[in-house]
């Protein structure tokens, strides 16, 4: 009979070579493996990036059969929260699922009645977006009040927070980083500090995004510490995205900036009470938190006394939310762990593909309008961006790059979007874009008028979902991919005039 532990070595060193053979389209954009891309061939706006390493952590793990979340998704929740510089980070089975724990954490009795969400409170979100942002909101008996987007960032409009707040009824601010452009901390966080806000931030587009302020400002805020690896010297605080609120969330889905397949975590980035009203919301609402496989972690397991259940009665089934099961897998966490390595080089060539198109449509201004990262007043090839004089600023993982065609030029968005796609190359609509004109918003409206509160006209939200659309920046793309791109919208643009 074969040694076991000889067998389980010739099975990965076996599983890396099939991965070798059979998924070097995958690999990162820069290596030497990658098989070259075809012109005529699609280009993906987004997609898996892996190499052998995380094939063999997933069979490896799936060989262990622990399956259900274990020493896996223990270490990478460890390894994400130490990078960002978080207090703990909770994974979950998608980011999805991760903004429901987040928005129904807030819900809890175990919080003071002041900063308890209760049906009926108001969350402020913005109407521009991906619309799980904003369902969980609705979906834990509070009402979303939406402000407009600026049409450049992609971002909310920081200027109508005020004219959201409703006193008495405002508990928390919910936002996405749209793209992987950081929204307006500063003046956000200014707010939710003046109103005593729950700040939860969308971090699914931005993981690696990094945002600075003058450490006057921070410590106004009660900010005075970077993230890990984030250094801009003695006169500033810089951190990274999903940091500065009180929780933040992530996705792990393949177009994001690591996968797992399916998966999301929820960051907790100061308060150990969200952290166990968090772990508890993601596992069925019980109220220990004991890990799966593990029991008396508090030795008394047998020694409570919640509710109106019986002194004694076991902990490990004692319910003090209504909570759900949204855990993913071990092996998903195992390809995590991997993915997590290759996080710096991601982020950097996420920055690099974002600043290539850029220079290579760069000549196309009088009929493309193209993003701005918040804070940033211009950009030109040789000095890159101009800021703005709060002394704010973004650095940006890009999610993807934006452009909007202006409104004289001669063809249209969607004419834009099938030209790409007659060409294979893939682009995104920003998410569901004004979410108010979403079927399902539009059916909460007629159903029920006071399950939502809109400032304004939602005239940026609006001109998003008119005018504009992404491509990739994902670590997949290799130059020649990204050439063909500019090429393919450069030959449209020469070939119309504005009206």
């Amino acid at each position: 009979m074969t040694n076991p532990a000889t067998l389980r070595e010739e099975i990965l060193r076996l599983t890396r070579e099939y991965s070798r053979q059979v998924h070097p389209g995958f690999r990162p954009a820069a290596d030497p493996d990658r098989t070259p891309w075809q012109e005529g061939t699609t280009i993906p706006y987004a997609g898996r990036v892996f190499t052998e390493d995380e094939v063999e952590a997933a069979v490896s793990s799936t060989l262990d059969f622990w399956l259900t979340l274990g020493k896996e998704g223990d270490a990478f929740q460890q390894e994400l929260a130490a990078f960002l510089g978080v207090r703990h980070s909770l994974l979950v089975n998608s980011g999805s699922s991760a903004n429901l724990i987040a928005i129904s954490a807030l819900t809890s009795p175990k919080l003071s009645d002041s900063k308890r969400l209760k049906p009926g409170d108001e969350v402020i979100t913005v109407a521009a977006g991906f619309p799980t942002t904003v369902a969980p909101i609705v979906q834990v008996g509070a009402v979303p009040v939406f402000i407009d987007a600026n049409p450049i960032t992609g971002n909310a409009r920081w200027d109508q927070l005020e004219a959201a707040y409703c006193a008495g009824k405002t508990k928390a601010v919910m936002m996405a980083h749209a793209l992987g452009n950081p929204f307006d901390l500063g003046a956000t966080l200014a707010f939710c500090q003046k109103y005593s806000l729950w700040l939860v931030e969308d971090n699914c587009d931005a993981l690696g995004c990094s945002y600075s302020m003058p450490r006057e400002l921070a410590e106004s805020l009660g900010f005075t510490k970077n993230s890990p690896g984030l250094d801009e010297g003695p006169d500033r605080v810089i951190r990274f995205t999903g940091t500065w609120g009180d929780l933040s969330t992530q996705s792990f889905y393949p177009p994001h900036h690591l996968t797992m397949g399916e998966g999301g975590a929820v960051n907790i980035v100061r308060d150990q009470t969200l952290k166990v009203i968090a772990e508890s919301f993601r596992d069925w609402g019980r109220d220990c938190w004991c890990p799966s496989g593990v029991d008396n972690t508090c030795n008394k397991r047998f020694e409570w006394q919640l509710g109106e259940l019986p002194e004694g009665y076991d902990h490990k089934y004692t319910y003090s939310h209504l909570g759900y099961n949204l855990k993913p897998l071990d092996p998903q966490a195992a390809i995590g762990r991997v993915q997590l390595k290759r996080l710096p080089q991601f982020i950097e060539a996420r920055k690099q593909n974002w600043e290539t198109l850029r220079r290579g449509l760069a000549a196309h201004e009088d009929v493309l309008e193209f993003a701005l990262p918040t804070h940033a007043t211009g950009w030109n090839p040789v000095a890159g961006f101009s800021w703005d004089a709060t002394g704010c600023r973004t650095d940006c993982s890009w999610f993807g790059f934006k452009i909007a065609v202006k409104p004289d030029a001669s063809f249209s968005r969607t004419e834009l979007a099938q030209e790409l796609d007659r060409h294979q190359i893939g682009n995104r609509m920003l998410f569901g874009g004004n979410l108010l004109r979403q079927p399902a918003f539009v059916q909460l409206r007629q159903d029920q008028p006071e399950a939502l509160r809109v400032m304004g006209e939602m005239e940026g939200s609006d001109e998003i979902m008119n005018s504009a659309l992404f491509l990739g920046t994902y670590p997949g793309l290799t130059t020649s991919m990204i050439q063909a791109e500019i090429s393919v919208i450069s030959q449209l643009a020469r070939n119309t005039t504005t009206f």
